[in-house]
């Protein structure tokens, strides 16, 4: 049940990125050149996920909800803010700038055998396994 769940919200999410235009890059890159040729329509992809998100996470917290598929809920306790943390943003936010890709997105569009959110996803995923080598050394 936990496999189909997860695969029937992976084909939402991926509709719904799809439909917003988020798997487009030119359109993000669009979004993020506030100085240039501004595309704002992306602020109605974010003005319409996040009240859904706020509301559905308030009745989740208040009324102490288990997810359906699992024992206890994985809700991450730590709230500091350090080094690690905001090297992370930034080179997340270069990356993202530069490509018009983000993880969610490039999944999505390798879906739609996209050739350039393919390479994307190798790289990320190198990516994570040398900050997994580097973050266990230190």
């Amino acid at each position: 049940m936990l496999l189909i769940t997860s695969f029937v919200s992976g084909i939402i999410f991926a509709i719904g990125l799809a439909l917003s235009g988020m798997t487009d890059p030119q359109k993000v890159l669009g979004f993020l050149d506030v100085f240039g040729a501004w595309d704002p329509s992306l602020i109605f992809v974010m003005g319409s996920a996040i009240p859904v998100y706020l509301i559905s996470w308030q009745v989740f917290t208040r009324h102490n909800h288990c997810p359906y598929l699992d024992t206890k809920s994985h809700v991450p306790t730590n709230k500091i803010i350090d080094r690690k943390l905001i090297l992370g943003a930034v080179i997340f936010g270069i990356g993202w700038g530069v490509s018009g890709i983000c993880p969610g997105p490039a999944i999505a569009s390798v879906g739609a055998l996209s050739g350039g959110a393919a390479v994307f996803l190798i790289c990320y995923f190198i990516g994570a396994r040398i900050e997994a080598a580097v973050d266990h050394k230190f």
